[in-house]
């Protein structure tokens, strides 16, 4: 009995000491398959509607942890970073990032990210009519003196951030060169906006016509206003 009693004890220990050894290779199995990486994916805000971040950073840094076979073949698009400002209106705000903002594939565990605390400012979106001014270039032929252009429409709609629509006095037109011309002539040409946060919206084309006049003693040929 005592015999069977050493036997049966030794045999505990035996799978007990095979469960520490497995268990102990296991653990150190499994943090050598961890692995790190940095990646940088894009930054997406959403906003309320008819509002917009006029700075906003278009990519951070993410670094992940998890397994090095998944870690191997991960890319920044698989990873995205989302800054939710619905609830936020115009003005100037420090918004903290962290886990709560990067989803990533499951079993990548998140460490860090970087900046993890940015300022963004948001701005209400708006559509106004802007007047646009004729862009003449170079000089009309025969010494014709080009007269003050007309642009038809004289105004277009135009949408973005009031703040910088209020900086905007007048959109202006892609060049309409003088060169070779010594009559009246009309010209269609693109609006283009100074901001490329204000977007031409209708019409994004014009008509300029553009008058000339021969002097009778000749003269020089520039724009004459």
């Amino acid at each position: 009995m005592k015999s069977d009693a050493r036997t049966t004890w030794g045999l505990r220990l035996l799978a007990i000491s095979l469960a520490l050894v497995a268990w102990f290779f296991l653990s150190f199995t499994e943090k050598e398959l961890l692995s790190e990486t940095t990646l940088e994916p894009f930054v997406q805000y959403n906003t309320g509607r008819n509002y917009m971040v006029l700075n906003p950073i278009e990519k951070v840094r993410v670094r992940l942890r998890g397994r090095a076979s998944r870690v191997s073949v991960l890319n920044p698009a698989q990873v995205s970073v989302v800054v939710d400002m619905r609830d936020q209106t115009e003005g100037t705000r420090e918004v903290a990032l962290g886990a709560r903002n990067v989803s990533a594939p499951d079993g990548l565990e998140f460490i860090s990210i970087e900046p993890n605390l940015i300022s963004l400012t948001i701005d209400r979106v708006t559509a106004e009519m802007k007047p646009v001014d004729a862009n003449l270039t170079g000089e009309p032929a025969a010494g014709a003196i080009a007269q003050a252009p007309e642009v038809i429409p004289a105004s277009v709609l135009v949408n973005g951030p009031v703040s910088r629509l209020s900086q905007i006095t007048a959109l202006t037109t892609t060049p309409v060169r003088l060169d070779g011309h010594a009559l009246d002539f009309e010209e269609t040409v693109a609006v283009v906006s100074p901001d490329p946060l204000v977007r031409v919206q209708q019409p994004a084309v014009v008509t300029v016509r553009v008058s000339l006049q021969i002097p009778e003693s000749g003269g020089g040929g520039a724009f004459n206003p």
